[in-house]
């Protein structure tokens, strides 16, 4: 009889660590407890480049996470990235705000960094933010690095 309630106490703690584990990583994938739809406003900017940027990437200000991309697409007129996101609807841009795509370190996941300017004038909710900063890819860093960058003439 004791080694039952035993083994119901461990499938019952079991059973409780794998809820919490569901419902810590709902919360962290906005799925649950997260600001609704109702308490965001969307915006939109145009990079060169996305590197390393999907749907659910966080946008950040100042460290702390405002928003979250919610489209990507390419404008087959002038070839770059078009971003749809949304933001906290108690943020508020300023029209000289910049959008940068950041990285977290060298093996550090990628995000959107909210750069706010001091311009009085803001953007309303839906606008398109324009001072934008594309990906800066690794790769090709480091490509240009053990190249030695561009030869010179040797006159």
């Amino acid at each position: 009889m004791a080694e039952r309630v035993s083994e119901v106490l461990v499938g019952g703690v079991v059973l409780a660590v794998a809820a919490g584990f569901l419902f810590y990583a709902g919360q962290v994938s906005g799925l649950i407890g997260g600001t609704s739809g109702g308490d965001r406003s969307p915006y939109t900017a145009s990079f060169r480049s996305v590197e390393g940027v999907s749907v659910g990437t966080d946008v950040r200000m100042a460290g702390v996470k405002v928003g979250t991309v919610t489209a990507l697409d390419l404008n087959p007129q002038t070839f770059r990235a078009e971003t749809s996101l949304v933001i906290d609807k108690d943020i508020r841009l300023p029209e000289d705000t910049a959008i940068v795509i950041a990285s977290e370190g060298l093996l550090g996941g990628t995000f959107i960094e909210l750069v706010p300017g001091g311009m009085l004038e803001e953007i309303e909710p839906g606008g398109e933010i324009l001072d934008t900063q594309s990906a800066i890819s690794l790769i090709t860093l480091l490509t240009k690095f053990v190249a030695g960058g561009p030869e010179e003439d040797g006159q």
